[in-house]
């Protein structure tokens, strides 16, 4: 029968201190140097908010295409030009976040700050149209259908206008006090993403419910 070995530690030369491990547990996660941890979290909560809103587009296509129900209901009108000029509106607010990022990159304080701030008024001024057109619409949600529909997609999106606010509240004032430079202006392009994709469910909620 072999005998088992036995391994020693290496005989230490004079003045030569022995090597510690301070690291007790598992080992740290490993992340991808390629993705941010933000950027890939706001790209996985956008494609869960897109399936939250295809949820709301197939019911209303499904009013539409398979019931044949008449759309808006008989007896309603809905503002189409208003909500046109609403749609410019945000449209445009996603050019000034644009110029917002990009004066962000080129180190350029009085355009980040200016961006961010006509970006959130003009977002506020588009919240602020749609909740005016709510109380004169002349409908409720339970009177029909198709008020459910309305009042469900144009209140959702409005929900999400909501919270883009918040993040560029916070964003302008983080601008305000110098925090943002060219290599760490992610505080500003994540709320952009964001932005961005509220200003395109938007034109697709416009097109379908006012337009066609």
């Amino acid at each position: 029968m072999e005998s088992a070995s036995v391994s020693f530690p290496a005989r230490l030369e004079p003045g030569e201190k022995p090597v510690t491990h301070d690291h007790h547990g598992p080992p740290e996660a490993n992340r991808s140097s390629r993705v941010d941890a933000q950027f890939l979290g706001m790209l996985l909560f956008i494609i869960s908010e897109i399936m939250l809103f295809g949820a709301f587009f197939t019911a209303y296509f499904f009013i539409r295409g398979v019931a044949n129900e008449a759309w808006p209901a008989e007896g309603t009108h809905l503002p189409v030009a208003v909500a046109g000029v609403n749609t410019a509106i945000l449209i445009s607010s996603s050019f000034t976040m644009h110029w917002a990022l990009e004066s962000a990159k080129n180190e350029n304080r009085a355009g980040l700050r200016a961006g961010l701030l006509t970006t959130f008024l003009l977002g506020a001024t588009f919240l602020a149209i749609q909740v005016n057109e709510y109380v004169h619409i002349g409908f409720a949600p339970g009177d029909h259908a198709q008020g459910s529909i309305f009042y469900g997609l144009t209140g959702l999106h409005g929900a999400h206008v909501f919270v883009g606010l918040t993040l560029l509240l916070f964003a302008t004032v983080r601008a305000f006090r110098g925090h943002f430079t060219p290599k760490d202006h992610r505080g500003v392009e994540v709320p952009g993403i964001y932005w961005h994709f509220v200003d395109i469910m938007w034109i697709l909620v416009y097109a379908s419910i006012y337009v066609l």
